[in-house]
C-alpha cells in the first residue's frame, strides 16, 4: 500500500512526538519530517515533497504558519496543506484557505477527525471542522450577496502580512530587513504600502490594529 507521506509542524516537540506517534501507526501514513516552524516546514516540504503538511498557526518566535502556508502552497502546489490550531476564529478560516490551506481543525478535536481529514485531504477533497463549517458557508453566503471585502486585511500581500506584526512588536527597519533577508528600503517600503492599505496613521494605530486581528501571537 502506498502511504501519505507528511511533514508536521508545529513549535511544541510534545505535540510533534504525539502526532508522529498517531500517524506513523496507520497503515496508510507516514510522517517523513518535523518541523518547529513555518521556515524549516517549508525547507521539510522542499526536500522531502510530502503528500500532506500539517500545519499549526502560531508558532513564535519563527514564521508563522499563517505566513508559511500561503508561500508554501504557492511554490509545492503539489503538497496539501491541514491547518491544526486552536484557534475557532473566522477569520483565520478564512484567511488560509484563501492563502491555499485545503484543511482547517482544531487541536482538542479526537484522533479519529485527524485521520478522517487527512484522507479527505488526500483524495483532492476539503475538510472543515464541523464548528466551523457554518461560519464558511454563512461567509460564502455574504459574499454572494457583496462582491468586495470591506476588511483591508484581506488585500494585504505574504509579504506585508510578514512585516506587520514585527513592526506591531516594536523592530526597527534594520532588525526586520535582517529577519528576512530583504533591504531596508524594501521594509520601508512594504510598512508605506500596509499604513497606506489599513488606513493607518501613526504607529499606535498600528499596534492597536494589529492586537484586534490577533497578529501579535504569533
Amino acid at each position: 500500500m502506498e502511504k501519505i507521506r507528511i511533514v508536521i509542524a508545529d513549535d511544541h516537540a510534545v505535540v510533534r512526538s504525539g502526532f508522529s506517534m498517531i500517524l506513523n501507526f496507520q497503515e496508510d501514513m507516514e510522517v517523513v519530517a518535523t518541523a518547529a516552524d513555518g521556515i524549516e516546514a517549508h525547507a521539510m516540504v522542499a526536500r522531502h515533497a510530502p503528500d500532506l503538511l500539517i500545519m499549526d498557526l502560531s508558532m513564535p518566535p519563527g514564521e508563522s504558519g499563517l505566513i508559511a502556508t500561503g508561500k508554501i502552497r504557492e511554490e509545492f502546489p503539489d503538497t496539501h496543506i491541514l491547518i491544526l490550531t486552536m484557534y475557532d476564529d473566522e477569520e483565520y478560516l478564512f484567511h488560509v484557505l484563501k492563502n491555499g490551506a485545503s484543511g482547517y481543525m482544531l487541536k482538542n478535536a479526537p484522533d479519529e477527525e485527524l485521520l478522517l481529514a487527512i484522507r479527505t485531504i488526500h483524495k483532492g477533497g476539503t475538510y472543515i471542522h464541523p464548528k466551523m463549517a457554518t461560519s464558511l458557508v454563512r461567509e460564502f453566503v455574504k459574499s454572494e450577496s457583496k462582491a468586495a471585502s470591506d476588511d483591508p486585511f484581506d488585500v494585504l500581500s505574504n509579504r506585508e502580512m510578514e512585516i506587520l506584526p514585527l513592526v506591531a512588536k516594536g523592530y526597527g527597519n534594520k532588525e526586520i530587513a535582517e529577519m528576512l533577508y530583504i533591504s531596508v528600503k524594501t521594509v520601508e517600503a512594504h510598512k508605506a504600502k500596509i499604513m497606506e492599505k489599513l488606513g493607518l496613521k501613526s504607529r499606535p494605530e498600528l499596534v492597536e490594529y494589529a492586537l484586534k486581528k490577533k497578529l501579535l501571537n504569533f
